[in-house]
């Protein structure tokens, strides 16, 4: 427990007790001061006082502040289907709805808890407590393969390919309109989204992005695409397909809205390739499309 006792000034005076130690502990949100508070941390003469509590002269106020509870990811017995498995890296097939490591507020059932469990402590630790073992993500819902490293010899090296862009990364998608050409490229760099944080958009002042994608199939009002990542950034499939009016089916974040019920949009990570870190050996992972998937091409088919 830190403790920071602060003597009330002249100028203090009447003031709010949650807005002096805003005032004097910048460090620390009003929120959470106001929550401390609540919770009976600040006194005055040795008696918890409340948010509104105004200051008098002579007062001398004390905060008791907790020291923070060090942060645990725990293993969950979660079942992975794995891909490959060696003692530098591990590949697996992600499902649909499985976040791939833990955030602020969702620290259970990721792909990272599962890891947690199946490899016990033989994961990299080069991305700290919440990232361990992962080199590089999909999205929730995004299916497909995944390479998690094992020890930071196998990080260090996956993610010098990573940033080189030689890693082999093809993902098909079910995008929504028909595509007239038959293939082509996007290059277009991507930034956060100015106007919404939680989004990407492409942004002449972001990173150089650039999509390869090309036809499989046309379907009834809607493409069946192969698309090959050169580089890879958040969300650069879904923005891209945005960007020249394809969004993919399911999307709703970049406009790929349907009539069906969807959990997110349509793209599978298919084939992930890389130089194995220890034998120097190019190896390349397929994930066979996932049964929704399917469903969802044979349905538009059919029509």
């Amino acid at each position: 427990m830190d403790t920071f006792e602060i003597t009330v000034e002249k100028s203090d005076i009447d003031k709010r007790i949650d807005l002096f130690l805003a005032g004097n502990l910048e460090s620390f949100s009003r929120s959470y001061i106001q929550d401390l508070i609540k919770k009976g941390k600040a006194t005055i003469s040795g008696k918890p006082v409340k948010a509104n509590y105004r200051l008098r002269e002579g007062d001398s106020v004390v905060l008791s502040i907790p020291k923070p509870k060090p942060l645990e990811i725990l293993p969950e017995n979660i079942p992975l289907n794995i891909l490959y498995e060696d003692d530098d890296v591990i590949l697996v097939n992600k499902p649909k709805g499985m976040v791939v490591h833990p955030a602020a507020g969702h620290y259970g059932d990721t792909l990272v808890n599962a890891l947690l469990y199946h490899c016990k402590d033989n994961l990299s630790g080069i991305n700290g407590v919440l990232r361990p073992g992962i080199v590089h993500r999909i999205d929730m819902d995004t299916t497909g393969v995944i390479i998690v490293c094992k020890n930071d010899m196998a990080h260090q090296h996956i993610a010098e390919q990573l940033a080189k862009h030689s890693i082999t990364r093809k993902y098909v998608a079910i995008v929504t309109g028909n595509i007239k050409e038959d293939e082509g490229v996007i290059d277009a760099a991507i930034a956060r989204s100015k106007s919404d944080r939680k989004k990407m958009a492409v942004d002449e002042n972001g990173k150089r992005a650039v999509t390869h994608y090309k036809v499989i199939e046309r379907l009834n009002g809607y493409t069946y695409i192969e698309c090959v990542l050169e580089t890879g950034r958040t969300h650069q499939i879904r923005v891209h397909m945005s960007y020249i009016h394809h969004p993919l089916l399911g999307d709703e974040v970049y406009g790929g809205k349907s009539g069906m019920k969807l959990q997110g949009q349509c793209l599978h990570a298919m084939v992930l390739g890389f130089i194995h870190p220890r034998t120097n050996e190019y190896m390349e992972f397929s994930a066979p499309i996932p049964e929704y998937f399917n469903e969802i091409l044979n349905k538009f088919r059919k029509n």
